[in-house]
């Protein structure tokens, strides 16, 4: 019983709609409102961009589901508005668990906790920060030296950041690949949690590319597997898009890496998927594929194929990970024993 159509979204932002388009003060109180579960008192205590975050869309006609750019669809006109709004991490079960505001914690002292690294709110001062303007060399080194707090602060200044670290991912060196995508990740994760539109775009043009038999999808699946895992609480819902790429030879032992990552912090993202189809690569004649689908395996504590991996602690073939942009050497063996003692507890 709202007022106003009201939904939620995948990434966690809940939404309604004003199909007038008069009445959106009336939209955004409803919209917060059913963001705190409910509890009026703890939403007039938030605060914009310290606590959330905004968006909206205009000429927006429910009937069609579309955006009308001219205002007008067979003669009818089309003023409708979507507003978002998305609570940073770890608000939402303190507004569900809290009846009055003098009992709400102070939300400047909530540390946002979304990746398994406690990935910190970034909550920019557009008053006092200086823009600067990225350049594909001061990028180049920036990554190299992993300054991972002034590629934040120039993905915030110009959102061609993002692309020129995306062009860093074409190097014939998988190592050097591979440090990229994961400097990528720790960046997309700070940045998603003031502006998740830019990161959510870098996704969608690498998901493009790995698509596109005409590009080379280098370091591409790496990169989504890093920022997902980083931040599953907005990106989870791309993890499941991962598995188109496992019949594809060239692609499949880096899903299964990617995947991995994802799983570290969230294994019931990967639950959710048809995972069984993964028990098959255990016998795959390449080290690479198989090791990978050992780790990944025993990371969600696959109890299924439990007795394959036992069978899989005499396979002494050596194989490699990446872990924080670092390379890991280490055997099928090894990990098989490793993902045993997870699915034993």
């Amino acid at each position: 019983m709202h007022e106003f159509p009201v939904g939620n979204c995948e990434c966690g932002a809940v939404y309604t709609c004003d199909a007038t388009g008069h009445n959106v003060g009336a939209a955004i109180v409803e919209t917060l409102v059913y963001a705190c579960d409910g509890n009026a008192d703890f939403a007039w205590d938030l605060v914009p961009e310290d606590d959330y975050l905004t968006g909206r869309i205009e000429n927006y006609d429910e009937q069609t589901h579309q955006v009308v750019a001219k205002k007008n669809l067979d003669g009818r006109g089309v003023r409708g508005v979507l507003y978002f709004i998305r609570l940073h991490t770890d608000i939402p079960a303190i507004a569900k668990s809290t009846t009055r505001a003098t009992d709400k914690p102070l939300t400047k002292s909530i540390g946002a906790e979304p990746g398994r690294h406690g990935v910190p709110v970034e909550r920019p001062d557009n008053e006092n920060r200086i823009r600067k303007k990225a350049t594909k060399s001061t990028v180049k080194n920036l990554v190299s030296k992993g300054d991972i707090n002034t590629l934040v602060e120039l993905c915030f200044g110009d959102k061609k950041t993002l692309r020129f670290m995306q062009r860093l991912l074409y190097d014939p060196s998988e190592s050097n690949r591979l440090y990229v995508a994961w400097a990528i990740g720790q960046v997309c994760a700070r940045v998603s949690t003031h502006e998740p539109g830019q990161v959510s775009e870098l996704l969608h043009r690498m998901f493009e590319a790995c698509s596109d038999s005409a590009a080379t999808p280098w370091g591409m699946i790496e990169t989504i597997g890093c920022i997902v895992a980083m931040r599953p609480d907005i990106f989870g819902a791309f993890a499941r898009h991962l598995l188109n790429y496992l019949g594809d030879s060239s692609t499949r032992s880096q899903v299964l890496w990617a995947l991995t990552e994802i799983a570290e912090n969230r294994p019931d993202l990967i639950r959710n998927m048809p995972f069984y189809t993964l028990f098959d690569f255990l016998r795959h004649p390449e080290p690479q594929v198989r090791g990978n689908a050992v780790r990944l395996l025993g990371r969600i504590k696959a109890t299924e194929v439990a007795v394959q991996l036992m069978g899989l602690r005499s396979d002494m073939e050596d194989f490699f990970f990446y872990t924080e942009g670092e390379l890991v050497p280490s055997t099928i063996a090894a990990e098989a024993s490793l993902a045993i003692q997870a699915i034993n507890g």
